[in-house]
């Protein structure tokens, strides 16, 4: 099996990737509660595993380098549960800014944020269009759970896309990393279902503490995951996010003649 992860590469093997215009993975997560049966790193760990998983299928065709993830977001909404790591926004941007130049300047100008965390969404789109004109270098954003929207949808029994500490991520987990399931826990794993901020169609948007939310930390069922859920969740979201780096979406934006329809 190819090595894809920055971080076991060597600095040569880096160059040599950078020269053949390889695209990074930079996935981005967050360190928050996650009810009483999930780990704080729920969003960091799934965003990597689906960046690992894609870019193994994408390195058939394109050189794919996944890079360190970004473990801490924008979180501040889950506070009030303790245990949960949250950096400001302009602390989240001037970080993305360093470690994509830092890529930039290694030599990859195919970068794509990978967001594993629902309280990101906004601001990365925001970010996206700062860091792109700031590094004059086309960056692209996706969230995970975006991007694999339908098998997550068919998949799911009790939710149409992912929530909180969810059937969705619960699932994944326990395909990804059973061994951080507090499997005792599960039955209290409950709450109301919710719809993330930034797909939501209310006409106000306030800033609401998670805690006000749900009691237990949970929005969604969580009594009815799997690993067979999980599982198929994680490779659909992997296979469609190999599909979309073997499309090359910064073609249409980097300079130079249109491509061809």
């Amino acid at each position: 099996m190819r090595e894809v992860l920055w971080n076991r590469l060597t600095a040569a093997e880096l160059r040599a990737l950078a020269a053949r215009d390889a695209v990074v993975l930079l996935p981005v997560g967050a360190t928050e509660q996650h009810g009483p049966h999930l780990p704080t790193g729920v969003d960091d760990l799934l965003a990597a595993e689906v960046c690992r998983r894609a870019a193994l299928l994408a390195a058939e065709h394109t050189g794919v380098v996944v890079a360190p993830s970004i473990a801490t977001g924008l979180s501040e909404h889950h506070m009030a549960f303790g245990g949960t790591l949250s950096i400001s926004l302009p602390t989240l941007h001037a970080l993305l800014r360093d470690l994509c130049r830092s890529m930039v300047r290694v030599g990859f100008s195919r970068i794509l944020i990978v967001n594993g965390h629902g309280g990101n969404m906004t601001a990365l789109n925001a970010l996206t269009t700062e860091l792109t004109a700031e590094l004059s270098t086309p960056i692209a954003f996706a969230s995970y759970f975006g991007v694999g929207r339908e098998v997550v949808r068919d998949t799911l029994e009790t939710q149409d896309g992912l929530m909180h500490a969810c059937e969705g991520e619960t699932s994944m987990m326990m395909a990804a990393h059973p061994e951080l399931i507090r499997a005792e826990h599960l039955g209290e794993a409950h709450g109301p279902r919710i719809t993330l901020p930034a797909e939501s169609t209310e006409p106000v948007y306030m800033a609401v503490p998670f805690d006000r939310i749900t009691p237990s930390g949970v929005a969604g069922d969580a009594r009815v995951a799997s690993p067979e859920k999980g599982e198929r969740m994680l490779s659909g979201c992997a296979t469609t996010l190999a599909e979309i780096i073997r499309e090359d979406p910064w073609a249409q934006v980097r300079p130079g003649p249109l491509p061809a329809p």
